[in-house]
């Protein structure tokens, strides 16, 4: 990780303020914002820097911290990406109230939230969201460009697979593993492997 504590971001919309909270709660200083357009709320004053697509990205950076504050796996994958490409100094986001393992080990890029738990000898791909709250108990492994939602519980030995969706107070039984490219949908409860890719929900999980 960079020695300077000054960051700009990737998105700035719904998930980017939580993010943003927690950045400067963790005293970092943001220097402004790539996005498509200049946002048309801008709730903590950063400066519009222009479209990640089309800006001289380097030589505004240049050696400071990227970050991106995007929900959206796809998206967040392409710029980070683009990060990769580029060699931007990446790192880890970890708000101030999250209880994060010693033991556990975390990608470049992913971002862990409000009061979240990462247990022991968890593996936390590139590019994950670890959303409020959420529990990822021992020996978890979740690939790279996953969003665990609010409140989502992974019990011990789960693996998630490279791009999926948790939601909202879903439950997934420990041992079970869900392929890549999955969306679980809140509050559902997964107690066996999910190798099909598509879109589960329901305390008795059914694809959609």
């Amino acid at each position: 990780m960079s020695e300077t504590k000054s960051v700009f971001l990737f998105g700035y919309s719904g998930h980017s303020y939580v993010i943003i909270e927690s950045l400067l709660d963790a005293g970092f200083d943001i220097k402004g914002y790539f996005e498509f357009q200049k946002a048309e709320r801008n709730p903590y004053d950063l400066k519009y820097l222009g479209y990640e697509g089309q800006a001289d990205i380097k030589s505004i950076v240049r050696n400071d911290l990227v970050f991106p504050s995007i929900g959206d796996n796809l998206i967040r994958r392409k710029v980070i990406g683009l990060f990769d490409e580029l060699q931007l100094n990446q790192f880890v986001a970890i708000d101030p109230s999250a209880n994060v393992s010693r033991t556990a080990t975390i990608n470049y890029s992913t971002y862990i939230g409000k009061n979240v738990t990462l247990n022991a000898q968890s593996i936390i791909g590139k590019g994950v969201i670890l959303n409020t709250s959420c529990i990822v108990e021992h020996e978890c492994k979740v690939s790279d460009y996953v969003h665990i939602a609010p409140g989502a519980i992974l019990c011990g030995n789960v693996y998630v697979g490279e791009g999926s969706f948790v939601g909202a107070n879903s439950v997934v039984r420990q041992n079970v593993k869900i392929n890549e490219d999955n969306v679980i949908g809140a509050g559902s409860v997964v107690t066996s492997n999910i190798e099909e890719k598509g879109i589960w929900a329901g305390n008795k999980l059914r694809k959609l």
